[in-house]
């Protein structure tokens, strides 16, 4: 046993890490896929027991009915919850409070997708805290942080190369939303479309698996149903399409008052925690008295309007309360998701166009439910500027194929009136923005991350003194190392071709045959003799070549020598990385 774990460690690991660094790495990306949907899954089926265990136990009809709670129970429940997070949060360091999918999204492209475990606990304390006080949130976006999380540390536990992460961060996110929907395809593109910013062929495959395994997991708990059960809807008629496109502006300009209100209530972020959460709680409070709908996640309520329960005031009222409440108590920094309301709204807003088209034409007009489903998918896509994401949510959450053409339009007119008439961003990055961060979506750094320092490296290098005997020079170009890293007092300083020390030692050579000199005495400064040498920076063997890239930008140095942890406090040069092999990459391999 100990002689197979010392191979696993010795050679398999190894060459495992190695093949991840490169692009093709499918079948070891698969597997890692499988993984993390399986650890996922298992953890956010924890997640969702810790939500409904303690509503099942204080609600009366199990943890979808805070509209039965007393009126002085709905007003303290939020306020108490609010102001409890505020001083739990406030013991917590500034730059670990950050939560939810606005998290992953900017770890993803400032810390190549490096999450901690600490962050992960605070999310499912904050997630379950938020959801069981009867704040106005979803689950959604702390499963999202959960599941790319706990693939981060699985990917950061095998030492596995950083492009890996960020795929596993990927894996964790569709696994994520797999398993809290039960809809594998839009957990797949929502990873791709939403965090990833991106798709690629190689990362389909791992992502997809994710995906599978984790709604396998969540349907040994809570069965294959979608997460709402309506009747086979269907649209009736070609002359009701002016009134989809009536209703896909309506939730365009929904969605951006929902992103604008949230911006200007992120103004405030640089306010203490706990007073803003307490203002958030307060205004949580009138909302829960009078529209108590609002509270929690609020599928009951989506569940009625789909199936035609609600009239138009209800819905009209609770609608424009949840976007309102939603947008004010996220921009103020409660630490709750964000796709459950917009679901919510949009359901709500829908259901009320579908009425209201009703009302001008009963004979042709579709059923209030097929409103409420478009609704919900246009509301999805123009917040979160994803509309094949909210497409395929939309078909999964309803499995109605019949959505799918008016669907398409809806969602697609929603988002261009978001984004193109009323200028907003996608509401992740509005929240990263109001927080000082930019991500960068261009195509080149894209492409550096996928990649690992390790693929691309030169691993023909020779670490060695700067100080030689002539002997000991020979000896060392004996090796047929291309490359020479020469060592200073404090590490590696210059990189230097080999084919200068043999330019060198022929040179010494020629003048002892003529001066009669004994070139085995001389000693040779690597440091001194004429060589084309390159200043040198180090870089960690799992890094991306969109670090490398940036550490030639910071340390003005002309080579890295790439390093890797083998023991505590020792480190092994690998190999050598230079400019003109990023540009050979991006400009050639992938040509």
């Amino acid at each position: 046993m100990r002689n197979l774990k010392r191979k696993l460690q010795d050679e398999y690991a190894p060459a495992f890490r190695r093949r991840l660094s490169g692009v093709d790495a499918v079948p070891q990306l698969a597997l890692l896929g499988l993984l993390a949907g399986v650890v996922t899954g298992v953890v956010i089926l924890l997640f969702r027991f810790a939500i409904e265990l303690p509503l099942s136990l204080f609600l009366p009809d199990g943890h979808e009915s805070f509209e039965q709670l007393g009126l002085l129970t709905r007003a303290l429940l939020p306020l108490t919850g609010a102001v409890a997070l505020g001083l739990f949060l406030h013991r917590i360091a500034v730059h670990e409070r950050k939560v939810g999918v606005v998290h992953v999204i900017e770890r993803l492209n400032y810390h190549q997708g490096y999450l901690t475990l600490k962050g992960a606990l605070i999310q499912f304390i904050a997630g379950v805290g938020t959801v069981a006080t009867g704040q106005s949130a979803g689950r959604e976006g702390p499963a999202v942080h959960l599941g790319s999380a706990c693939s981060s540390l699985l990917g950061q536990w095998m030492k596995l190369p950083n492009n890996s992460i960020r795929t596993l961060v990927a894996c964790g996110c569709a696994a994520a939303i797999s398993a809290s929907f039960n809809t594998p395809i839009a957990g797949v593109i929502f990873a791709m479309e939403v965090v990833m910013m991106e798709y690629t062929i190689a990362g389909f495959t791992p992502v997809i698996l994710a995906a599978v395994s984790a709604a396998v997991i969540n349907q040994l708990v809570y069965g294959p149903e979608p997460a709402f059960t309506v009747p086979a809807l269907h649209m009736n008629s070609l002359l009701e399409i002016p009134w989809i496109l009536l209703l896909a502006i309506v939730i365009g300009v929904a969605a951006a008052m929902f992103i604008q209100l949230l911006a200007w209530a992120a103004r405030f972020n640089k306010k203490p925690i706990v007073l803003r959460l307490t203002a958030a709680g307060l205004l949580m409070v009138p909302f829960a008295i009078f529209v108590p709908q609002v509270m929690g996640i609020g599928y009951d309520t989506v569940e009625m309007t789909l199936n035609g329960h609600l009239p138009l005031g209800i819905l009209l009222g609770v609608g424009l309360a949840k976007l309102v409440i939603t947008a004010l108590t996220l921009g103020l920094g409660m630490p709750s998701g964000m796709i459950g309301p917009t679901i919510f709204i949009g359901a709500t807003l829908g259901g009320a166009m579908g009425l209201l088209g009703a009302s001008f034409a009963p004979e042709t007009a579709s059923s209030t439910g097929f409103y409420a489903m478009l609704g919900m998918g246009a509301m999805m896509g123009a917040v979160l500027q994803a509309p094949l994401a909210a497409l395929m949510a939309l078909m999964e959450l309803t499995r109605n194929p019949n959505i799918i053409l008016p669907g398409m339009l809806a969602i697609t007119l929603a988002s261009m009136v978001s984004s193109e008439v009323f200028r907003q961003q996608s509401v992740f990055l509005t929240v990263l923005k109001s927080q000082g961060v930019n991500i960068s979506q261009s195509p080149v750094l894209q492409a550096l991350r996928r990649v690992s320092v390790g693929a691309v490296m030169e691993r023909s290098v020779q670490r060695t003194a700067r100080h030689l005997g002539y002997d000991e020079a020979t000896e060392l170009l004996k090796q047929g190392n291309k490359w020479l890293i020469v060592d200073g007092q404090k590490g590696p300083v210059a990189l230097m071709p080999s084919v200068d020390l043999a330019r060198h030692l022929e040179n010494l050579r020629q003048d002892s045959d003529v001066s009669g000199l004994d070139d085995e005495r001389s000693e040779i400064d690597l440091l001194n003799i004429p060589a084309n040498r390159r200043d040198l920076a180090p870089i960690q063997y799992q890094a991306t070549l969109e670090e490398a890239l940036a550490a030639f930008d910071s340390t003005q140095a002309e080579a890295l020598y790439v390093q890797r942890h083998v023991a505590p406090m020792i480190q092994r040069v690998m190999g050598v990385i230079l400019p003109s092999d990023i540009e050979s990459y991006y400009h050639y391999r992938r040509g």
